[in-house]
């Protein structure tokens, strides 16, 4: 640790990956550079202040780790719903309760050594409301169908991202708290690209959030992240990190996947 004033000495090897990063505008203004691996096209970084990071996605470096496959689940429904906003019902026109949430994903085409944005892709977001429910399904817990709320797509833009503005999901027996993902390079062609995985939290936030109505009415979740095995799959690789926004939350996270 240094002190105020003092000037702090990089040995040669830092500065020339940080002078790497810099070059790439891949590291965050104000980042120390911490590891960088060329031949698989990552960036590990010292995180800005949260309130700043959350807002610069450019500052994200592209994900060219592959993000892990994980199941689709049972409640995955093609609602075609092109939207940023998913937490109206259509149908109804009311929106559910729960605490605003803002992601920003962005997605990465990784072959090989190379990595880039992967545009004009469909990315479907599907999840549980505050008290564990999907809409449009029918389940031993009741029938939400012809409901549309916590569903809908964005198409990447020219930087491989999406913008999406939901709550944070509530839970159901036997799950950790999370979000359902799928990446299409296009839906309506029978050979066309797909991959699935599953957005997580940290689990102290967590307990913050459902802490808090209308989460409370449903009661104290039964899984934890280390007790799902879906969970261990991912390695932890897509838990969004996020930070208070106004009434809600914000974060983003990076993700590659491969076409072949």
């Amino acid at each position: 640790m240094h002190r105020p004033g003092e000037r702090r000495i990089l040995s040669r090897r830092a500065a020339s990956l940080a002078g790497v990063a810099a070059t790439a505008g891949l590291a965050p203004v104000g980042s120390v550079v911490t590891a960088l691996s060329l031949g698989r096209c990552w960036l590990a970084a010292q995180p800005e202040p949260a309130p700043t990071a959350a807002r610069r996605l450019g500052a994200t470096p592209l994900a060219c780790v592959v993000t892990p496959a994980l199941t689709e689940g049972p409640y995955f429904v093609d609602a075609r719903l092109e939207r940023s906003d998913l937490r109206t019902d259509t149908v109804t026109g009311v929106a559910v309760p729960g605490t605003p949430l803002e992601m920003e994903l962005l997605v990465a085409r990784v072959a090989g050594s190379s990595c880039t944005p992967l545009a004009s892709a469909i990315l479907d977001l599907w999840q549980c409301d505050a008290a564990g429910r999907y809409s449009g399904v029918s389940d031993p817990g009741g029938s939400t169908r012809g409901s549309t709320f916590l569903r809908g797509y964005q198409r990447t833009d020219e930087q491989g991202r999406v913008r999406f503005l939901t709550i944070f999901p509530g839970w159901y027996r036997g799950r950790a708290v999370h979000i359902h993902f799928k990446v299409r390079t296009d839906p309506t062609a029978g050979r066309g690209y797909e991959f699935t995985s599953q957005l997580f939290f940290d689990d102290a936030l967590i307990d913050q959030i459902h802490a808090q109505p209308p989460y409370t009415a449903r009661g104290q979740r039964d899984t934890r992240n280390a007790a799902d095995s879906i969970f261990r799959r991912s390695r932890g690789q897509t838990v969004v990190p996020l930070v208070p926004s106004g009434n809600g939350y914000t974060g983003t996270l990076a993700l590659g996947v491969q076409l072949s």
